[in-house]
């Protein structure tokens, strides 16, 4: 399972790890043999739960052999055969001999993570999708790739990890018979799982979309480099749900325009507002993109403008001392015939002087409104 732990306020791994982990790609060793299942150390066990139905019954039957599904493959009833987990070997590759999966297709189940596609295997449909949920914190995501693999009369799913997925919704609405998914085939039992994962973005989205409006606030209120780190952590978490949803748009667009027979024309139709969904995930990632490198722009200019009000400040105290300092250096100089030196009141001229000249630039500054830039710096 890709675990990506997306929050912004949890930097409890060093930054090479999260960057490993936000974008991991999947590759075979070279002159790896075409098959190979590379199963991950800390992967949990594979257990297969069975839901068979039909529009007058329900069958759950949980942790049940490879075997064992086989006479539910030919049944009129829908059969949906869940896989939970990806760490027995043993187990996956009898699920394959039993469902007759090439060698391939068992590669691109099992070696996660994969690019979502479309494959036709003429009997059977497979189609590579990942799913995102948000975390228990409410801060971030996980990633999980989802397998189908639909034949005539049931659907194989293989998640990465058990009992963390969005399909409760879809498990309710099968065991309590409403809608029309118990009077359908398995091609519709597909689509509403589909549907069940691009509708999973749109939580996620959420999240980002207050995280965005809050960044706003910080950056026009007190930019910090905290908040540039907060910024350009949101625009790669942003690309990460970018590079699930825009392959999976292609995928649902390749069921749609596609004539394999296992998808009905009835089907077809629920698939296109799925992909219409896809493209308004797609739309809302892209314009959150777009507001997070504005954010970068705002962040730049509102140091910049800071600089300059510092800037301003140091002149104008700079602009006050400099003249009081030519006096004192003038004054200062050891010369034995200064007339000013053996004056009474000298002492007391100089000091005038110069106070008028710290006052009457002091006046010129507050007329010019550089005062008031101060006062608002000090409050900041």
């Amino acid at each position: 399972m890709t675990d990506m732990n997306l929050s912004t306020a949890n930097f409890t791994v060093p930054r090479e790890e999260e960057e490993e982990d936000l974008f991991d790609y999947f590759y075979d060793k070279p002159g790896s043999i075409p098959g190979t299942l590379n199963i991950e150390e800390n992967a949990s066990p594979s257990k297969i739960v069975l839901i068979d139905y039909n529009e007058s019954q329900v069958i759950r039957i949980p942790n049940l052999t490879p075997e064992a599904c086989a006479p539910y493959l030919d049944t009129e009833s829908v059969s949906w055969v869940d896989v939970q987990g990806l760490g027995s070997e043993e187990i996956l590759r009898r699920l394959g001999g039993v469902f007759k999966l090439h060698p391939l297709v068992l590669e691109d189940v099992v070696n996660v993570p994969q690019r979502p596609k479309v494959e036709d295997y003429e009997d059977q449909l497979v189609v590579i999708c990942q799913m995102v949920m948000p975390k228990e914190t409410g801060e971030g995501f996980y990633i999980e790739q989802v397998s189908f693999v639909l034949g005539q009369y049931y659907l194989l799913t293989v998640q990465e990890e058990p009992l963390r997925d969005c399909f409760s919704p879809v498990r309710d609405r099968i065991r309590s018979g409403k809608g029309n998914i118990r009077k359908s085939n398995a091609d519709y039992l597909a689509y509403t799982l589909l549907d069940a994962i691009i509708d999973g973005f749109f939580p996620v989205l959420e999240e980002y979309g207050e995280r965005i409006e809050d960044l706003e606030d910080e950056v026009i209120a007190n930019p910090t480099p905290q908040t540039l780190e907060k910024i350009y952590q949101v625009k790669r978490e942003l690309l990460a749900l970018r590079r699930c949803i825009w392959p999976q748009r292609n995928a649902i667009n390749s069921l749609i325009r596609g004539d394999s027979d296992l998808i009905s024309s009835e089907v077809q139709v629920y698939l296109r507002d799925c992909y219409d969904h896809t493209v308004q995930v797609m739309d809302i990632v892209e314009t959150y993109r777009e507001l997070a490198s504005g954010l970068m722009d705002v962040y730049l200019s509102s140091v910049s403008n800071k600089m300059n009000e510092i800037m301003k400040v140091l002149t104008v105290i700079s602009t006050i001392f400099i003249p009081l300092t030519f006096v004192a250096g003038v004054y200062g100089m050891n010369f034995e015939y200064m007339p000013e030196l053996t004056w009474k009141w000298g002492y007391f001229a100089t000091w005038g002087v110069m106070i008028a000249i710290a006052l009457g630039l002091s006046a010129f500054f507050w007329r010019r409104g550089w005062f008031k830039n101060l006062s608002t710096i000090q409050q900041k």
